[in-house]
């Protein structure tokens, strides 16, 4: 996560190089004992500073994955960034900022598993679907929504409101996919990625027509029904 600074990069405090070493020696401690038997303390140990210094940044275990989950979408949002500004193409515009997350992730794939043992409990507050996890899942949902306002396709009202958060359904499903991957270079997520996004693109494209507006109406309701537990009205 850190690195070395070149002149034409702004500098680095102090207190953020701090925070970047206690990440840093979290995931790497996370990899070899998994989290439940990484204590806080090996944290502080591990990145050379004091227990009261660890908590004075993160104040629990819990906290630091959500900074690391707060700076895979920072690495996502930058990387994502060039292929927005360039294209207009719906099915460009994914593909790209899908292929970001899968190299801004490669890093950690490693630590893919080992969060995945805690993060898939419903009840975890690392659960990407938790209340703690809200934050950075907007962020992540905005992004989509990013991708879909500079498109060049119209879409539905109707569609345009729920899209952005069925693309980060969809790309959570890639993650999962990624988590499991043990092909080489993951080369396996880059073939899914591929594959689906041209299947995505084309289904968001059908859904526009007037003729699979009731369709597309009821997998919508679905969709809320079973994320919200109520009834979705259109």
């Amino acid at each position: 996560m850190t690195g070395k600074t070149t002149g034409s990069e702004p500098k680095v405090s102090k207190g953020e190089r701090t925070r970047a070493l206690i990440l840093e020696a979290a995931l790497e401690l996370f990899r070899e004992h998994g989290f439940e038997d990484t204590t806080m303390r090996a944290i502080a140990d591990r990145a050379g500073v004091s227990l009261g210094n660890a908590y004075y940044y993160f104040k629990s275990k819990e906290h630091l994955i959500q900074a690391i989950y707060a700076h895979t979408h920072d690495e996502h949002r930058a990387a994502s960034a060039e292929v927005l500004a360039r294209e207009t193409d719906l099915a460009a515009r994914l593909l790209g900022v899908m292929r970001a997350k899968v190299e801004t992730l490669r890093p950690y794939h490693r630590f893919g598993g080992v969060l995945f043992r805690t993060a898939g409990d419903p009840h975890s507050p690392l659960n990407p679907f938790s209340p703690e996890s809200r934050e950075v899942r907007a962020e992540s949902t905005a992004l989509f929504a990013e991708v879909l306002a500079g498109a060049d396709v119209k879409l539905p009202k109707i569609l345009a409101d729920e899209l952005p958060e069925l693309l980060w359904l969809y790309h959570m499903g890639v993650i999962l996919f990624w988590i499991h991957d043990d092909s080489p270079g993951l080369v396996r997520t880059e073939r899914l990625v591929e594959r689906t996004v041209e299947l995505v693109a084309r289904l968001i494209g059908l859904a526009r027509l007037p003729v699979l507006r009731p369709l597309v109406r009821s997998v919508l309701r679905l969709v809320k029904e079973l994320r919200d537990g109520v009834p979705y009205s259109s």
